[in-house]
């Protein structure tokens, strides 16, 4: 139980964080600093942090031969793939709190993988769930004041930072049982920082200004991104992925936008109307639902698998090797 407890407070934290993220992130968008600088930046920080901490805490950080590919592929979908998907979108959509609501649409993603590739059976309430979800963003987006001029490729774009993420959390969890959490994050955001690296190259230093770039107003969130959001943040979501499964852990994803309005609110980033305060509500409500009645839904096929088998038992006798005596009697 203590365990578990711990991996809740590790998801409650992650979310925070990444709540918190969309905020300093559109503060440097604000300025005019290109996605391809701050991200790289943010991705490299964050490897060499988690590198040192994980050297002195003795960590064992060698890679299997056979999980490079993982690792590569975990690395492309997040952080390269996601974060340039989350930031040209926040971009486009010019709203914090948008943006993270369309994150949140990750656990209906992971339920259509599960039926579509996985065979898995959802009940209708799973579906409607999905229903109720997209009507609730729809609320949110029906604005004519606080998006950007290409909102709904801003979208599309969101979608693809989704999708991204549904890999990047089925990567870790095959990988949790053999590495340590901040071994799994670090390598992931050295190898970004690799993918980034052209990016950088190309466009992220094109219109370096040191009066700018140097300055606190810059440095202040791009650490903040780094250390916090990053390192911080993916090391105990990768926890939390470890100890309470990739269902249940995914069910904290909506509650980003509600962390991510709340911090907006609080420091007068943007203001949220009556409709889009209720639309929030009912995305949030409908990804719950999708999440928590799959789960429920898998325990009670647990439970009832369980019981048949116990009833099997019982009709059948007990077992040979469970009788009392019974190896004492093969014996003589």
């Amino acid at each position: 139980m203590k365990g578990k407890m711990t991996a809740y407070l590790a998801a409650l934290t992650t979310i925070t964080l990444w709540g918190l993220s969309y905020i300093w992130a559109d503060r440097l968008l604000d300025q005019g600093i290109p996605v391809e600088f701050f991200v790289p930046a943010r991705s490299l920080a964050a490897g060499v942090l988690l590198f040192c901490i994980n050297k002195i805490a003795r960590k064992d950080m060698r890679i299997r031969r056979k999980d490079w590919v993982k690792f590569l592929l975990l690395a492309l979908c997040m952080p390269f793939i996601y974060f340039v998907a989350e930031t040209y979108g926040l971009y486009l959509t010019e709203s914090p709190t948008i943006t993270a609501l369309v994150v949140a649409t990750n656990p209906i993603f992971a339920m259509i993988v599960g039926m579509l590739i996985f065979k898995e059976k959802f009940s209708p309430l799973n579906i409607a769930g999905v229903f109720i979800a997209l009507g609730g963003l729809w609320l949110v987006s029906w604005t004519n004041g606080s998006t950007g001029q290409y909102f709904i490729w801003g979208i599309l774009i969101l979608f693809i930072a989704v999708i991204s993420e549904v890999s990047q959390i089925a990567f870790t969890k095959s990988l949790s049982d053999t590495y340590a959490p901040s071994v799994i994050v670090m390598y992931q955001f050295l190898f970004g920082a690799v993918y980034f690296l052209p990016l950088f190259l190309t466009k992220g230093i094109k219109d370096f200004q040191p009066s700018l770039y140097l300055g606190w107003s810059v440095i202040y969130p791009t650490l903040a991104l780094a250390l916090l959001c990053s390192a911080t943040a993916f090391t105990t979501w990768a926890y939390a992925i470890k100890h309470l499964g990739v269902a249940h852990t995914s069910v904290f994803l909506a509650l980003s936008p509600l962390m991510t309005a709340f911090f907006a609110f609080l420091f007068g980033e943007e203001t949220l109307t009556t409709i889009q305060w209720t639309g929030l509500a009912i995305g949030m409500a409908g990804i719950y639902l999708t999440q928590i009645v799959t789960t429920q839904k898998k325990n009670n096929d647990t439970e009832r698998s369980l019981r048949d088998l116990q009833a099997a038992g019982s009709s059948a006798g007990a077992p040979e090797l469970y009788r009392p005596g019974a190896e004492t009697e093969r014996d003589i």
